[in-house]
């Protein structure tokens, strides 16, 4: 219960039913803010308790400089996670070791649940094997299975047991359409000590484009796994009262453009704004002007221009959009009362206080590519021809990609999308590339390659499309342009087009929904004739899941090395992304992909040179089948309605036959395996006692790594292939998995002895104790043997030697990981020292146990002359509470000991009681074993 020091606690009546609601009217100055920062002051209000969350946190976002840097900190609570599966199976394995534990300490292991709802989706792993055939979805889900059947045993499992922890069975759909469509509230509905409270539904998701559910007025971004644990276990999570930009919309989108022309716009526009860390917020005339579906497409891209969140605030289009997806009338009676009441229903006439004001004329929008590296290089369709063969020229794209760089996160967190929490002060924000066509028609390398495809003799060269792809629920959830795109296979059908017969052609929808508005709508046979037969419901090309090409194709394209495009529905596109055998990736609208697989090649212009001859070898162009606004919307209107969102969702948690038919055991405790190569119970809670060892002082610590600045997540935690002559590739192969299945780090995070040999295993880290080289390597001595650092961990673990990382500047920037601080704590790690922290990865550190420390203002390693090779002992901590503020470092090395003081970067209450728990998880255990 808050202690409500405001005085804001109050009701509200809907349809008979009283909520208990916190009303923002009693904070002055609260109607001066922008939709997005009432949603954080209520979320205060609601949750302050004097000790996490304070009066004073409250006062930070009341009191709301809009130009002032963002540096007040709060206590934030949202209502739910949502989760995919390969960031949510790490969440899951936690807390399914936590019942052991509690178990093991004499407790009741089924009061380790989910605190707050959790939401996981499984849509991360389909492939898109098998394609352009009827069967196409039912053979590559059971490929998917028999995959995946370690991974899903447990999350099946979880369904059953758990209470507030619901799993979408694989074959469903996309998490974040589903969350769209049926899994958001806007406002949310909890009872507590017997009152029923009514509140802005929020959430943070453990996959980046969470944001896509910002077109409904929910404020939810994504997060890495320690604090969607942390989240699920009701513990509240530090951010900055951030920067808000106001965007405003005027104007209507031209005729012939979509929303996907739309996003690729903003991705420039606030790419050139510089909006990382900060949120953005739609208002203005405009904003009643752009559908819900379009609305949501930006939310969804809100990672690739950096922003944190992309928001609308709540209005009729809203409600609109709940009736229509089939959410109840006393539900949208409710949030319309309440968004009204509190002064969070969108008023055209009012303008916030923004940090910032970006204006965007939706009549300049034009029908537009993004690629072939990053979401942000829009290309003009007019001028696509002559960009396409600058490149293949030879003409510089330059992307500038550094460590620490919003691209380099986001490129890095392939092909799991974990969110990136690149810290704001790292200049490395590349603007876009502005392309201006100059009318030239360039000279380009011409090497085309034989290739027979079914009899048919066919030539293959750089530039030409091998991939088309509608695919990602950045369009999938919009009906408009999947509409469109079904109306212009029908059109192409009807003229005699096909598709060129190199092009591999997918349809992988966000959900069913889309499959069945295709079926009534009668589009399916068209998009089936051009190849485009359903695959899956997941992600599949978008994150990498493309499947092989087409046999012959990859062998031209290995043969003579091409460089040939993919062209998909997605949200990111950088090298190698997409599939490794194709290294230019374009994102376009669904109608734009259809048409390119028509074209067959990115040198056809679309807007002035015909897609292919049709029947009786007549030309045929794009103007001739691309469908108007009005017909588009016609058939909208007559295929889609509520009954379709609500047959859809009614057995949304059933699953199929594989899903239903996996024998899973009964009971409270879940029965690990040992012979599993993908969840394996995790050591977190080893040795654990029922009440926290007093803290000691770390003595006698040897340095694992020396590192420079700007060394990422994405440089410490595991990610991507694993190869065979890694650690973690020879532990597989220990354990009997051939190379061919060896799977990617994603899918095996739930196996720590897997991550923890990927640990600090990037091939561009360098650590200074091994200088030249590059890699996972260290040394034990001076001259000692260069060795893996698991090796090296293992070494010194035996001994009873802790160890120390050295570190320089914003240590721990890019994807938010929750690895990266999992597998230091498992290789031994007891402190880090670094010149500073990224905000998150030093609040992930504390969560799993490890000492943050940071060198005094002005000093570095290399400014101390620290080598690496000493022993370190961190002294002044042991049996103090609270803990001090400045802690010594004593270095030895051989006869010489100095001494380092150094500030303690435990920040908070909450932080202190996790180190002195030994970690959040083990913290939150005894709370709920003193319960």
């Amino acid at each position: 219960m808050s202690t409500n020091s405001f005085d804001a606690r109050s009701s509200l009546t809907v349809d008979g039913q009283d909520y208990e609601i916190y009303r923002l009217d009693k904070i002055a100055g609260s109607a001066r803010l922008p939709y997005s920062l009432k949603v954080l002051l209520e979320n205060l209000l609601r949750n302050e308790d004097g000790r996490l969350v304070t009066a004073e946190q409250v006062s930070a976002v009341a009191e709301w400089e809009s130009a002032a840097e963002a540096s007040r900190e709060i206590q934030y609570t949202p209502a739910r996670v949502l989760m995919q599966d390969f960031t949510g199976v790490p969440c899951v394995v936690d807390l399914v070791a936590m019942r052991d534990a509690m178990a093991d300490l004499g407790g009741d292991p089924t009061k380790i649940n989910p605190l707050i709802p959790g939401e996981l989706v499984i849509d991360h792993s389909v492939i898109a094997d098998v394609f352009n055939v009827p069967s196409a979805f039912s053979i590559n889900s059971e490929f998917e299975f028999k995959r995946n059947q370690e991974r899903y045993q447990l999350l099946r499992w979880a369904q059953q047991s758990f209470d507030d922890f619901l799993v979408v069975p694989p074959d469903t759909g996309i998490c974040h359409q589903v969350n769209l469509e049926y899994l958001s509230r806007v406002v949310f509905t909890r009872e507590l000590d017997g009152v029923k409270q009514a509140y802005p539904d929020t959430l943070v998701g453990t996959d980046s484009h969470t944001p896509m559910v910002n077109g409904l007025g929910v404020l939810g971004w994504g997060v890495g796994g320690i604090e969607a644990e942390a989240a699920m276990l009701g513990q509240p999570m530090s951010m900055l009262v951030p920067q808000v930009v106001g965007f405003k919309l005027i104007g209507e989108l031209p005729e012939g453009t979509t929303a996907t022309d739309l996003v690729l716009t903003v991705a420039e526009l606030l790419r050139k704004t510089r909006v990382v860390g900060k949120f953005v917020e739609f208002f203005g005339p405009g904003v009643a002007n752009v559908p819900l579906a379009n609305r949501a497409t930006l939310g969804n891209m809100s990672p690739e221009y950096g922003s944190t969140c992309a928001i609308f605030p709540i209005d009729d289009e809203t409600l609109s959009y709940m009736r229509l997806t089939g959410r109840s009338e006393h539900q949208i009676s409710l949030v319309e009362a309440y968004a009204k009441e509190q002064g969070m229903w969108h008023d055209p006439d009012h303008t916030p206080e923004f940090s910032q004001v970006v204006e965007l004329d939706l009549a300049t929008v034009e029908s537009s590519i993004a690629g072939p590296k990053r979401p942000q290089d829009r290309i003009p369709l007019r001028s696509a021809k002559r960009a396409i063969r600058g490149l293949l020229a030879g003409e510089s794209q330059e992307v500038a990609v550094r460590a620490g760089g919003l691209d380099d996160a986001g490129d890095e967190s392939f092909p799991a999308s974990d969110p990136v929490a690149i810290s704001s002060r790292i200049e490395r924000d590349d603007p876009p590339r502005i392309f201006e066509d100059d009318g030239v028609d360039l000279d380009w390398p011409s090497d085309p390659t034989d290739m027979v495809i079914d009899g048919q003799k066919l030539t293959l060269d750089h530039g030409d499309v091998v991939i088309a792809a509608i695919t990602s629920c950045t369009n999938t959830s919009n009906p408009s342009v999947m509409i469109g795109a079904g109306l212009l296979a029908k059109k192409a059908v009807e003229l005699g087009l096909s598709s060129k017969p190199w092009v591999k052609t997918t349809l992988a929808p966000g959900s069913r929904v889309v499959t069945d508005y295709f079926d009534r709508a009668g589009l399916t046979p068209y998009l089936e004739k051009l190849g485009f037969a359903l695959v899956g419901y997941g992600c599949t090309t978008c994150i990498g899941n493309s499947g092989p090409l087409i046999p012959e194709v990859s062998q031209a394209v290995n043969a003579s090395d091409l460089s040939v495009a993919a062209v998909l529905s997605g949200n990111r596109n950088f090298e190698g992304r997409i599939h490794p055998e194709v290294k230019m990736n374009f994102l376009a609208s669904p109608p734009l992909v259809i048409a390119y697989a028509l074209a067959g090649s990115m040198h056809v212009d679309l807007l002035k040179e015909p897609l292919g001859e049709g029947t009786g070898g007549k030309p045929v162009y794009l103007k001739d089948i691309w469908p108007t606004t009005a017909e588009i919307k016609e058939v909208v209107d007559a295929s889609l309605e509520a009954q379709m969102f609500k047959d859809g969702y009614a057995d949304v948690y059933h699953g199929d036959e594989n899903w239903r038919g996996m024998s899973v055991p009964e009971g409270d405790m879940f029965a690990w395996s040992d012979d599993s190569t993908y969840v394996r119970k995790p050591p977190y809670f080893d040795g654990m006692q029922r009440e926290p060892a007093p803290v000691e002082d770390i003595v006698g610590a040897r340095v694992l790594a020396l590192l420079g600045d700007s060394v990422t997540t994405d440089h410490i935690s595991p990610a991507g292939s694993i190869k065979k002559s890694s650690p973690a590739g020879q532990y597989l192969l220990e354990h009997g998995v051939e190379q061919a299945n060896f799977n990617s780090y994603g899918s095996r995070r739930g196996n720590h002895n897997v991550m923890i040999r990927g640990t600090f295993a990037n091939i561009r880290l360098r650590n200074l104790l091994v200088p030249g080289v590059e890699g996972g390597f260290t040394k034990r001595s001076a001259d000692g043997e260069v060795e893996t650092i698991f090796d090296a961990s293992t070494a010194y673990l035996a001994e009873g030697t802790p160890l120390v990382v050295i570190a320089g500047s914003d240590y721990g920037s890019g994807s938010s990981r929750d690895w990266a601080a999992k597998g230091t704590v498992l290789l031994g790690v007891k402190a880090v020292i670094a010149t500073s922290f990224e905000r998150i990865h030093r609040s992930n550190l504390i969560g799993m146990g490890v000492l943050p420390l940071q060198f005094k203002d002005g000093e570095t390693a290399e400014s101390l002359g620290l080598t690496g090779m000493e022993t370190y002992s961190i002294t002044g901590i042991a049996g103090v509470s609270p803990l001090p503020r400045e802690v010594t470092v004593r270095v030895e090395d051989g006869a010489n000991t100095r001494e380092i003081l150094t500030t303690l970067r435990i920040d908070t209450p909450a932080e202190e009681s996790y180190y002195m728990h030994g970690g959040i998880l083990q913290y939150v255990l005894r709370q709920l074993l003193d319960a």
